[in-house]
């Protein structure tokens, strides 16, 4: 057929229409407002762990707590029921609904932090304490499947986490900072009664934004395996958090990671066999959930474990205060920030696995790098390798939690989401195996270099074994995580044309279904 006259033939398409740019990860004034409220509560749960630290001494003084093992509870006695309450609340959240719990949880944390600012003796003080952890376990997993419910996968869901991750980060360095400015200029007192007004404030915003819990279908808790895994996280994080002053050899360190070993091994039986568990098999068994536990593991655990290394370094080496310490730790906390902000697009751009990959491999460069660090001081290294540190963490933080959190049903979302905080505490880990190096290799240069040399080998041992870990966890993220599977019972997963690793082009689908 012949083309109308004066009209060229061409087999190039259409130039296509001029649409208007439509973001998808932007956000709406109440998508802001409900992100705004939940990330409030995360950085609430961190602000929680760190911000009594600095006070300890002063709180020792005031309420006469007879040794340094005894003060030791009033961080152990927040941490223990956190770590091992996740998984149940977790549950309870699937089972009961999320935004009630949520909000009872910071109801709670309010109430347990007024109990703490006013607190008058040891006993009183370390009960509220206690109050404040499972306040903590309550809203932590609840904050996490109420954001990935509300907001759906993609770059929406990304950027949410992003900001998240940044602000659990930054509540950790603001904590250790503001610890310090407030007991210096106050008391001990208001590190607790600042919890109640930040609380009290995110619990009346929750009530305004948060949208209704759906109608859930009623089904038995799995009460044997909730008492099981609840213990056996107990006993974990106990003999954790005890070893280092009781010594890893006394009997009630052994009798406790035994006890651990024995509860978790039963609870993982009981849900082999229970109608209704607690945590299905098949969803541990996912390669995203099991893997990307792992290396949630080590991220957390090896950043963890540096941070008391460097407080150690700066304090111990350098000389500086307690304030001043806290302010050396503003670099990693402003690069996590950053790396919040921009998290999202680097998933949307690479893909989960490759930010995965980038952000664990920049935390070992950053941790790895520290062995340098040297005696007399070098702001600027010291500044430049945490603040690599914050921010190749936050990377991996969000990426290994987008590929937890993908592929879910609605009802896997709270368990998931206690599965994916618990390394944040199970970190601890970390912290003790890299002391342990330290001290080892402190001890073993005693006899050829001066006290402070040797102590400054030991830190920079710890430092280093930590870049290794983290490069290990860059291959468990090449080898495992790469693939895309199948959720079980579900049919072929949505990221099915997902390039292999190191090829152009990958999307937020990427770990969609992993």
């Amino acid at each position: 057929m012949t083309p109308p006259k004066g009209r060229a033939v061409t087999n190039s398409p259409s130039p296509p229409q001029s649409a208007p740019v439509d973001d998808e990860s932007s956000l709406g004034a109440r998508d802001w407002m409900i992100l705004v409220t939940l990330c409030s509560a995360t950085f609430v749960v961190g602000l929680d762990f760190s911000i009594v630290a600095v006070a300890l001494p002063e709180i020792g003084t005031a309420l006469g707590f007879a040794t340094t093992g005894d003060l030791q509870w009033v961080v152990t006695a927040c941490l223990l029921p956190t770590a091992s309450l996740l998984l149940l609340f977790g549950r309870l959240s699937d089972r009961a609904g999320r935004r009630n719990l949520f909000l009872l949880g910071l109801l709670l944390l309010v109430a347990t932090s007024l109990v703490a600012g006013l607190a008058n003796n040891p006993g009183t003080l370390v009960a509220a304490r206690a109050g404040q952890g499972i306040a903590g376990a309550m809203i932590s997993p609840t904050a996490l499947a109420l954001l990935t419910t509300v907001f759906p996968e993609g770059p929406k869901r990304a950027k949410a986490l992003g900001i998240n991750g940044a602000l659990l980060s930054l509540g950790f360095v603001v904590g250790t900072i503001g610890g310090g400015v407030i007991t210096s200029a106050f008391n001990w007192r208001w590190t607790m009664l600042i919890m109640a007004i930040v609380g009290g404030a995110v619990l009346i915003s929750g009530l305004a934004v948060l949208p209704a819990d759906r109608e859930r279908t009623r089904r038995a808790l799995d009460v044997p395996g909730a008492v099981l895994v609840s213990g056996g996280l107990f006993a974990l994080v106990y003999w954790v958090s005890t070893g280092a002053d009781s010594g890893w050899g006394s009997g009630p360190t052994v009798a406790a990671l035994v006890l651990a070993v024995l509860l978790l091994g039963a609870f993982l039986l009981v849900e082999s066999r229970h109608p209704s568990p607690l945590v299905p098999l098949p969803l541990l068994n996912r390669p995203s959930i099991k893997w990307g536990w792992v290396v949630g593991l080590i991220t957390f655990g090896m950043c963890g474990g540096t941070t008391v290394l460097l407080s150690l370094y700066m304090q111990e080496i350098l000389g500086w205060s307690a304030l001043e310490t806290g302010f050396g730790f503003l670099a990693e906390g402003l690069a996590a920030l950053v790396s919040g902000l921009v998290v999202s697009r680097l998933i949307t751009s690479w893909g989960g696995t490759r930010t995965l990959v980038v952000g664990l491999g920049i935390q070992a460069v950053g941790t790895g790098a520290m062995v340098v660090l040297p005696n007399d001081g070098n702001l600027t290294l010291l500044l430049v390798t945490s603040g690599a540190m914050g921010f190749g963490h936050v990377l991996a933080v969000v990426a290994f939690i987008t590929a937890m959190t993908s592929g879910l049903g609605d009802d896997e979302q709270g368990v998931v989401g206690g599965l994916a905080q618990m390394p944040q505490f199970v970190g601890a880990i970390g912290t003790a195996a890299l002391a342990a190096i330290a001290s080892s290799r402190t001890s073993a240069l005693e006899s050829t270099r001066s006290a402070l040399d040797a102590q400054l080998g030991g830190l920079h041992a710890g430092m280093l074994a930590a870049g290794l870990v983290c490069l290990a966890g860059v291959l468990i993220t090449v080898l495992f995580l790469r693939r895309p599977v199948t959720p079980p019972g579900e049919g072929p997963s949505a990221d099915v044309n997902e390039p292999p690793l190191g090829s152009e082009g990958s999307g937020p689908a990427e770990v969609a279904a992993r």
